[in-house]
This record gives C-alpha cells, structure tokens and sequence, in this order.
C-alpha cells in the first residue's frame, strides 16, 4: 500500500523551503515508489482524483479514500484487504531510494524500516488480520514498536535500509 495525497499539498515542509515545484517532486517520487513495488501487487490509497488516475495509469490497483488522515486511511484499507492478502507493506511515496519493494523477503512478524533519524516508520510490513493501530507522525517508529509489544507480535526494527531516507526538508533533496 502507498498513501498519497494529492501533489499540489503534499510535501507542506518542503513547500516551505520556497522555490521548488514540491507537486513535480512528490509525483516523481510517487512514480518511484510505485515502479519499485513490481511484481507485488501495488494499492494507492488517495482521496484525489487525479492522483488515483496517475496511480492507475502505472498499474496500481486504487483504494479511494475519505479519511481524515493518513492513520485513518491506512487503518481502513489494511482492514478491508484482510482476506486478499496474508501480509501488507506500507510504503510511503517519498522515499528516495525505493528500488527493492518488490522483491525483499517480508519475513514473519511486524518489520519497521525506520527513517534516517530513527524515529519516522518509512515502510511497516506486517501480517493482516491482526488488530493493529497504525501510529504514523511524530516518532512513529516508537508507537508501532510499542502496538507490535501490545499485540505480542515479535517485530524487528531495520536502521539502515535504503529506504530510511524520504524527502521531507529541502536538505533532503541532496540524498537524491
């Protein structure tokens, strides 16, 4: 699963930074993200129009969504695929270097690819059908770990994957 958001209002941080065309960087990134989930099967969670015709035009399965927010719109989706999927990987659209999704061993458990500061959850793989609370934004990676302990799931946290760099800040730009 990939959430996006619509280009025009993702990446606000980055917005910031001013001088940078933050919808063309989210939809390259996008594209990446869901290039690099081939051959397993890709779902874009988005409540934009024009973001799920993107997603479909590259082979991506669509979940249009109403959420209020991306822990509603993850938590809802993971809860209807249950019976489609033994196991889902969450992959956010902005990591850098996301060339792998598709093909690493998801191994048994929870795994949590960490951002590069050790806080953020980049990409959370875990079984379906258990009644896991998805706890994405500040220091996620904490929560997730503390909701696999609730559930008594064993659960591995990976520090130095490719994927711990995502584009949140202009200085992310340069480990492009």
């Amino acid at each position: 699963m990939v959430p996006l958001k619509r280009f025009e209002l993702a990446k606000g941080r980055l917005r910031k930074g001013g001088g940078l065309n933050t919808a063309a960087i989210a939809e390259e990134l996008a594209r990446g993200v869901i290039a690099s989930g081939a051959p397993r099967h890709v779902i874009v969670l988005s409540e934009d129009p024009g973001v799920s015709a993107f997603a479909r035009a590259l082979g991506a399965e669509v979940r249009e969504t109403r959420a209020a927010g991306l822990n509603e719109a993850v938590q809802s989706a993971y809860q209807a695929l249950h019976d489609r999927f033994e196991r889902i990987i969450v992959a956010h659209g902005d990591l850098s270097h996301p060339e792998g999704l598709g093909v690493f061993d998801a191994l048994s458990g929870i795994t949590l690819f960490a951002d590069r500061h050790g806080e953020g959850t980049n990409v959370l793989v875990l079984p379906t059908g258990l009644d896991f609370h998805f706890a994405y934004g500040p220091e996620s990676l904490r929560r997730h770990v503390a909701e696999s302990e609730r559930l008594k799931v064993a659960c591995r946290v990976i520090l130095d994957s490719p994927w711990r760099f995502d584009v949140d800040e202009p200085s992310d730009l340069e480990d492009r």
